[in-house]
């Protein structure tokens, strides 16, 4: 465990407690697992000491819940003492498989519901918390993150509210445009990219991947997935294409103008096999369509690796590009709801990012530098090493 020699040798902040909303209360319990079995395993010579109290625990999560009325409406409980605690708050905002009656007809919920359920447990803490933090792995309201027209700045407005209400610092990852934190500048905010747990996972799967420039190549599906693309091909050591998405400005679509079609800026992907990488898969469509061009372009295998598998329109096309051999692998994680046809399907791979969020938070909690788990260059490096031997 990174920072491990630094925890040891750090007091925390105030005692840790997660209080987990129902929309992530599995990851939640993963979560605490990790950060009971890190904390089993930290030296610590004065334990017995008043400052270490309640640090080692069976459980850090409380009992707190957002019970609704038969309108609707709803009101968050924190059933326990949080006085003086660091608390940290888990939501997922993309939830949509839970459900609540409204006059007696049955609602999902929404992202808007998961906020407002977020906002009412923060007021529950009612000040009395040390530290709040709110670990969003989604960012609420993220794709509207500009205003180009008369339109409404959603995810700022969400971010400053959160600061009114006494939040310290937002967790949050692959947030769709990281420059959002401008509208928070005296708050923390950290975004976190799964990049180290793509390449373990697509790796622990794929035991004959040639990774070198000759048998590999990296692809954004658009101009805003760069960054990514860019970070990755560098890491691993590939060329890098790049998809320019064409719309129609004249139109919208479910809110969107539509993509006319999918320019491709890159050398040849012949007998290549590709990664494409993304923060997000929604309806499928526009990362499908990159997929079947390079797939038709004469590329070998298609990977595909998105932060967040959101699959607004089910999976039947990504059934249908599997079977066709448009798609070899797609690695989500499992930040935020995956229903249960996710894990059933051969060309899935979920990376766990369960250990990777306990030790951001236990790290946050001693208030230790995270910079190691920001840059997870030399862990990726590591294990590219170990499995270029193992193919030896």
């Amino acid at each position: 465990m990174p920072n491990i020699h630094v925890i040891e040798n750090t007091l925390p902040v105030a005692p840790l407690r997660i209080a987990a909303l129902e929309s992530c209360h599995h990851l939640a319990e993963s979560v605490n697992d990790y950060i009971v079995d890190f904390r089993k395993t930290v030296n610590k010579e004065h334990l017995s000491s008043p400052i270490f109290s309640n640090y080692l625990k069976d459980n850090y999560l409380i009992d707190c819940e957002a019970p609704r009325f038969g309108t609707g409406e709803a009101k968050g409980v924190i059933k326990e003492t949080i006085r003086g605690k660091d608390l940290f708050v888990m939501v997922d905002v993309c939830n949509h498989n839970l459900t609540y009656t409204v006059n007696g007809r049955v609602n999902h919920m929404s992202p808007d519901d998961h906020y407002q359920d977020l906002k009412r447990i923060i007021s529950a803490a009612t000040g009395k918390a040390h530290r709040i933090s709110v670990v969003m792995p989604f960012l609420y309201e993220s794709r509207q993150h500009k205003r180009t027209k008369r339109e409404s700045l959603d995810c700022a407005l969400a971010l400053e509210e959160l600061e009114k209400m006494g939040v310290s610092n937002i967790v949050t990852f692959d947030a769709h445009d990281p420059r959002i934190v401008n509208s928070i500048p005296l708050m923390g905010f950290d975004n976190f990219s799964p990049s180290y747990q793509f390449m373990k996972a697509l790796l622990r799967k794929e035991k004959n991947l040639q990774m070198d420039k000759d048998h590999l190549m990296v692809i954004s599906p658009d101009e805003g997935a760069m960054h990514r693309a860019i970070y990755f091909s560098n890491v691993l050591g590939v060329d890098m294409g790049m998809f320019y998405k064409r719309r129609d400005y004249s139109t919208v679509i479910n809110g969107k103008n539509p993509i006319v079609s999918h320019e491709f800026l890159g050398d040849d992907v012949r007998g290549k096999s590709v990664i494409i990488v993304d923060d997000m898969i929604s309806s499928g469509e526009s990362i499908l369509d990159v997929a079947k061009q390079v797939k038709e372009r004469g590329a070998n295998k298609v990977f595909i690796c998105t932060t967040f598998g959101l699959f607004t329109e089910g999976l039947e096309k990504f059934d249908d590009y599997y079977e066709k051999g448009y798609i070899d692998q797609v690695v989500v994680t499992n930040l935020t709801y995956l229903s249960p046809e996710v894990y059933k399907k051969p060309y899935f791979i979920v990376a766990d990012l369960s250990k990777f969020l306990a030790l951001i938070i236990d790290s946050s909690n001693h208030d230790v530098s995270i910079s190691s788990v920001l840059d997870p260059t030399i862990k990726i490096h590591t294990l590219l090493e170990k499995y270029k031997r193992e193919l030896k």
